[in-house]
C-alpha cells in the first residue's frame, strides 16, 4: 500500500533573488531540500553556489524571494544551535590547538557535546588535539572546519566545497563520514565544482550562471542526457539549453 506520507523539506526556497553590486546573482530561484538526504549544488565557479548558501544560513541581502530552513525562516536566531555553515576558507583559529578551537565554538553554542574527544574522533583527529592549528595539514585543516560545524549535533549541516583541494583518500573519508550523518538523520547541503562527487549524493542541482540547468538523482540526470560521465552530463545539459 502507498505510504502517503511526505518527507519533510529542511529547506525551502521561493522565488530568491540576489543583486550585487549592480549584477543579478540569482533572479526567482526556487528550491526543495528534503530531509535526511545528502543535496549537491554542482557546477563552475561563478554558477552562485555560495551565494545560494549564504542565503539559506542568513547572511546574504536578499532582493526578494523567502526561505524557510527547518520550517522558521532563514537567520532566525532559533537556527544558530540547528545548523552550521562551513565555508570555503578554513573557519578555525591558527593559533589554537585542535582540541582549543572545538573547545571555543562549544563554549560559543553554551554546551560542549557531544565532546571534544567524540568530534575530533569523528573527523580522525585524535592524535591531533594538541597540535596547533597552523601546523596541520590542508587536508587536516579542512577536517578541522568540519570537526566546529559538528558541534552541538546540528540537524543540518551547510558545507561549502568541503573537499576542495582534498587527495582522493581524504575525499573518500569525508564522504563515508557523510553518509553516516544522513543515516542519523541529518541534511546535508554539499557544494562541489567536481562532478566526479556527484554519486555521493541523493539527489543534484545542477547549475549555471544562478540557474538550475536540472535537478535529480545522479541516476536520473545521466537517463535525461543519455550519458554515463557527469561531466559529459554537465556539458549536454549547458548545451541544450
Amino acid at each position: 500500500m502507498l505510504d502517503m506520507r511526505l518527507r519533510p523539506s529542511a529547506i525551502s526556497i521561493t522565488g530568491l533573488s540576489v543583486i550585487r553590486n549592480g549584477t543579478t546573482i540569482l533572479h526567482k530561484f526556487d528550491l526543495e531540500v528534503e530531509a535526511g538526504k545528502i543535496l549537491g549544488l554542482l557546477g563552475p565557479s561563478g554558477s552562485g553556489k555560495t551565494t545560494i548558501m549564504r542565503s539559506i544560513v542568513g547572511l546574504q541581502h536578499l532582493t526578494g524571494g523567502e526561505i524557510k530552513v527547518l520550517g522558521i525562516p532563514a537567520g532566525d536566531k532559533g537556527l544558530r544551535t540547528r545548523v552550521s555553515y562551513s565555508t570555503q576558507d578554513a573557519s578555525i583559529y591558527r593559533d589554537l590547538t585542535c582540541s582549543e578551537n572545538i573547545d571555543y565554538f562549544a563554549a560559543l553554542q553554551g554546551h560542549s557535546t557531544p565532546t571534544t574527544n567524540e568530534i575530533l574522533e569523528l573527523v580522525d583527529l585524535s592524535r591531533n588535539r594538541k597540535q596547533l592549528a597552523a601546523t596541520l595539514s590542508g587536508g587536516e585543516r579542512a577536517r578541522l572546519a568540519l570537526a566546529t560545524a559538528l558541534v552541538g549535533k546540528p540537524e543540518l549541516l551547510i558545507l561549502d566545497e568541503p573537499t576542495i583541494g582534498l587527495d582522493p583518500l581524504l575525499r573518500r573519508d569525508l564522504w563515508r563520514l557523510f553518509h553516516r550523518f544522513t543515516d542519523q538523520g541529518k541534511t546535508l547541503l554539499v557544494s562541489s565544482h567536481m562532478m566526479e562527487e556527484a554519486d555521493q549524493c541523493d539527489e543534484l542541482v545542477l547549475l549555471r550562471e544562478g540557474a538550475i540547468l536540472s535537478k535529480g538523482s545522479p541516476a536520473e540526470l545521466r537517463k535525461q542526457a543519455g550519458l554515463e560521465n557527469m561531466d559529459a552530463v554537465f556539458i549536454s545539459l549547458v548545451e541544450k539549453r
